[in-house]
């Protein structure tokens, strides 16, 4: 299953999770290769990214994605416009304690999350096809939100409120212009991390910004 990755592609997923103190066993390891060889053969067909290179999706896709890992913990995390299951999959992945839902819309990309669980073997990965203001999930709200580029931040809120526990957080992985977003913010939410990432083998700069739900609106 990892076959269309080159021999710079792997060593470019080795070098890169080094570079963001990831360690993964050998099971993880050919997880991750396989869903780059899964994610290339169905994006011939289906068009599911605009990145066509196996070894730039090591980096675009699952670098991009594993750099969030340090702020995730293992409660149960909703990826909201979760695409072809980007961060979703690589997050569940490396951490197969946690619980991990996958929510988007468009019907060809949750068919392959749904082919990418079956295939890597992931109990610990739902995927669901809905849009997100009909999602209505079967357990408690989640404790912690993500999204990658599902909308702004404001949206991003405003539409994942219900599905938030209380106390819980959103993190939103974004370019390096978001103050403008930042400004506004909705009540009864507040920025509590910002954090810039360096995303190995690649030149796009790329934040985190973890937000919390207050008790006092107006404090910040």
């Amino acid at each position: 299953m990892s076959g269309p990755l080159s021999a710079t592609g792997r060593r470019r997923l080795d070098e890169g999770l080094a570079q963001l103190d990831i360690a993964v066993d050998s099971r993880q390891h050919e997880r991750l290769l396989a869903l780059v060889g899964l994610l290339h053969k169905w994006n011939r067909a289906y068009n599911l990214t605009a990145i066509r290179s196996p070894d730039e999706m090591v980096a675009r896709h699952l670098l991009d994605s594993a750099a969030v890992a340090t702020y995730v913990t293992d409660e149960p995390l909703l990826d909201v416009g979760a695409g072809p299951g980007l961060p979703g999959l690589v997050l569940a992945i490396l951490a197969p304690q946690r619980s991990v839902t996958l929510l988007d819309s468009n019907g060809k990309k949750v068919r392959f999350q749904r082919q990418a669980v079956m295939e890597l073997g992931l109990d610990n990965v739902t995927p669901v096809q809905t849009r997100v203001e009909a999602f209505e999930p079967d357990e408690a709200r989640y404790p912690q939100v993500i999204s990658r580029a599902f909308a702004s931040l404001s949206d991003f809120i405003r539409l994942t409120a219900p599905l938030v526990a209380p106390g819980g957080r959103w993190l939103a992985m974004k370019g390096p212009a978001a103050d403008d977003e930042l400004a506004e913010l909705p009540d009864g939410v507040a920025l509590r991390d910002r954090r810039t990432l360096s995303v190995p083998f690649t030149e796009a700069g790329r934040q985190l910004l973890i937000v919390e739900r207050i008790d006092n609106p107006g404090r910040r």
